[in-house]
């Protein structure tokens, strides 16, 4: 571990994160990433089948493959939670082991999933609720589960659960789906998977574990397992003391450069204002204009 000011603390270990990392080291940047979840959303993919020079890939694979190509430049990796950043001359990155200097800061801090907010789903949560199939679904075997969602998420997720499970519910409060059609028509002629539209859960069922839901059309289905596939917020919970600005829906504003308000500051990746479109492409690729521009900054 580098004793010394680092040039580039990376706050983040997902592919924003960690393609940062691989830049700012070939730029000759002294460069951490800090994370406690390394792949970030991307490690829970079942199957990425859109990122260039790979037919298919799991999302845990493609992690590991960045990874190793991290660790092989001599990034250094430090696997803690990131508790504070303070600004001084430069910048204080406390985690929940050490402290940490930097002279630039890319905060590729990724997104969280979000939660229906019903009674008991916390009480569940590992007792047959859970908001990561790839993580999860060896566990039902066999069993009855559903999937909550419509997105590319919620829909590959219920593929992916078909194989392990008899069967498997997509349930959506919407008309149709709006994953891309491929994965639409493979669910659609998949005889295990069952889609109720304009369809949300009321009530989760159960004493000491998941057992069943109630639905808004009062339909009463039993289940061994439910899948939560219904987005993710920002997690900008840590910036709150370094007024970052936010737009209305908490991401972080940035402008070409990956820039911040706040000077020395850059943010890459899902949770950033940049795009709509929250892909492991566009966190890659908004990791490596960061970095760039960090190297400018410094070098220049």
């Amino acid at each position: 571990m580098n004793e010394n000011i680092y040039d580039l603390a990376i706050i983040g270990g997902g592919p924003a994160g960690l393609t940062a990392a691989i830049y700012g080291k070939r730029y000759g940047l002294t460069t951490v990433v800090i994370s406690d979840s390394f792949g970030g959303m991307m490690s829970t993919a079942h199957k990425i089948c859109n990122y260039p020079g790979f037919n298919e890939i799991t999302g845990m694979d493609l992690s590991l493959k960045m990874i190793d190509q991290a660790t092989n430049l001599n990034v250094d990796i430090v696997f803690e939670k990131t508790i504070d950043i303070q600004k001084e001359n430069d910048f204080i990155i406390n985690t929940d082991q050490r402290t940490i200097k930097a002279k630039k800061i890319i905060l590729a801090i990724g997104r969280a999933r979000r939660k229906l907010g019903l009674p008991r789903e916390e009480e569940f949560t590992g007792k047959g609720v859970s908001y990561c199939a790839t993580c999860d679904a060896g566990f039902y075997k066999d069993k009855i589960v559903a999937v909550i969602g419509g997105s590319d998420a919620a829909v590959t997720a219920a593929i992916m659960l078909s194989e392990i499970a008899n069967k498997v519910y997509i349930i959506y409060r919407k008309e149709q789906l709006r994953a891309e059609k491929v994965w639409i028509d493979l669910a659609i002629n998949n005889s295990k998977i069952e889609i109720l539209y304009n369809t949300e859960v009321t009530e989760l069922l159960g004493s000491e574990r998941l057992t069943g839901i109630i639905t808004n059309n009062d339909k009463n289905i039993s289940l061994d397992g439910l899948f939560i596939e219904i987005g993710s917020v920002p997690n900008t919970d840590l910036l709150s003391k370094l007024d970052v600005l936010l737009d209305k829906n908490s991401f972080i504003v940035v402008d070409k450069s990956q820039k911040t308000n706040i000077s020395g500051i850059f943010a890459a990746g899902d949770a950033t204002n940049k795009t709509d479109l929250k892909q492991v492409i566009t966190a890659s690729s908004q990791g490596a204009i960061a970095a760039y521009y960090c190297y400018l900054e410094i070098k220049g």
